[in-house]
């Protein structure tokens, strides 16, 4: 089974708390602060592995998650990070923000990698809030919780060499010929579901990899049969052999076939049809074959394709169109930067948070604060420590807090909430 599309969750690691601590010193109020750094959490890293061929392992195993940071310890000892969590996917991978769409990485290249989520910050420790005034903070900062998002991933077939053609035309038979492949071969159209691959020995040290692709059909561009299927892998391909029936035995005509088929391919990416293609008139060992082949590669030849007969049932044929779609391969390789292709790249991810402005709205009397970065020190706040209070107050003094809920009409004795944290407001 070929699995070429799966969705996932991935959750970067939390930071490990910020912790309080006192070492003991003589003279020194309480020992003072040695409250130690929570560690970071693991990051999520997708890794292009060229020894995977499918997505299939991601249909059974849907959730992955990195490893937390470690809480901090006494004497400023630092938490140990989350390790990161590296998931392999095949080269060809590309993977999306599934509540977005967007594209975050390519992987087509071995090694690429991209960090996906990133692991929480570690809160700090006490002794990161200690001033000339407060020396003896009994407050920490909790860890930052780690990224965490559904994604896409759709894996591209990397074939050198495409067959394309409508369904039931023969490249299955002809993958067959051609390599050591065994694809599905019967006489019904779809046969093929899933790409199939093989490699084509051409001579020592000259092969490629070839693909037999689902079949198209007209209105594949929107979809129509396995529309989307077929064109998301042939887009990888850098040389395509257009095989048609030239036979006319499924009742279709062949010259309507092929240029429909190439007009699905230019709605869908006007790429795909400026890719080489070679044609492959096919069924020739069929019964008045020759007198539609005269005639069909006139037409073709017109188009600017070379066009060559072939009899996949019998193997006619088809050892000339493998080199010639070799000698193609060799000249689209030669124009690409075949070193620089070779480099594994890095991508990295950042998804967009959403950020709440700073608001208050008075609800049922009590005056409510909200906003990412007062609720983000809200969570750290010990309401029983006197300078941890009161290092919160400071904090929405400098923020403007109070200045707009004195325009509000607050009174002393009013309550303020932020998050769950409530306190009775005085001047």
């Amino acid at each position: 089974m070929f699995v070429d599309i799966a969705k996932i969750y991935v959750k970067a690691g939390d930071g490990g708390d910020g912790i309080v601590a006192f070492r003991r010193e003589k003279y020194v109020p309480a020992g003072g602060p040695a409250g130690g750094d929570g560690g970071k959490g693991g990051d999520v890293i997708f890794v292009a592995d060229r020894e995977l061929n499918t997505l299939l392992d991601f249909k059974y195993k849907r959730h992955y998650k990195a490893q937390n940071g470690e809480r901090g310890g006494p004497n400023n000892m630092h938490g140990k990070d989350g390790e990161d969590l590296i998931i392999k996917v095949p080269v060809g991978t590309v993977i999306k923000d599934a509540e977005t769409g967007e594209i975050i990485a390519d992987l087509s290249r071995e090694g690429d990698r991209a960090i996906v989520a990133h692991g929480g910050r570690g809160g700090r420790g006490n002794s990161h809030f200690a001033t000339s005034t407060r020396q003896v903070p009994r407050f920490a900062e909790v860890g930052e919780k780690g990224d965490e998002l559904w994604v896409i991933l759709e894996l591209k077939v990397l074939a050198d060499v495409g067959l394309i053609g409508y369904p039931n035309v023969g490249k299955s038979t002809f993958l067959s010929v051609a390599t050591n492949a065994r694809p599905e071969i019967a006489n019904y159209p779809f046969t093929t579901k899933y790409p199939n691959l093989g490699i084509v020995y051409i001579s020592e040290g000259e092969s490629f990899v070839l693909a037999d692709i689902p079949g198209l059909i007209e209105g594949a561009s929107e979809g129509a049969g396995l529309g989307h299927q077929f064109l998301r892998h042939v887009e990888r391909t850098k040389v395509l052999i257009h095989i048609v029936d030239v036979s006319g035995s499924e009742g279709r005509e062949p010259v309507e076939d092929f240029i429909k088929i190439n007009e699905e391919l230019k709605k869908y990416s006007p790429e795909l049809a400026q890719k080489p293609q070679i044609v492959a008139a096919n069924k020739m060992d069929l019964p008045d074959a020759q007198a539609y082949f005269e005639l069909f590669k006139e037409e073709i030849e017109k188009m600017g394709y070379e066009v060559y007969p072939v009899s996949a049932a019998t193997g006619m044929g088809v050892r000339e169109v493998l080199k010639r779609a070799y000698e193609l391969l060799k000249q689209q390789k030669a124009a690409e930067n075949v070193e620089e292709d070779a480099k594994p790249r890095t991508f990295v991810y950042y998804k967009k948070k959403d950020v709440k402005p700073l608001t208050i709205r008075k609800e049922n009397g009590v005056y409510v604060v909200e906003g990412t970065v007062v609720e983000k020190v809200a969570r750290n706040i010990v309401l029983n420590d006197h300078d941890s209070f009161r290092y919160f107050q400071n904090f929405l003094n400098k923020l403007g807090v109070f200045d707009k809920l004195r325009e509000m009409g607050i009174q002393d004795g009013d309550i303020v909430r932020i998050l769950d944290v409530e306190f009775e407001y005085y001047e």
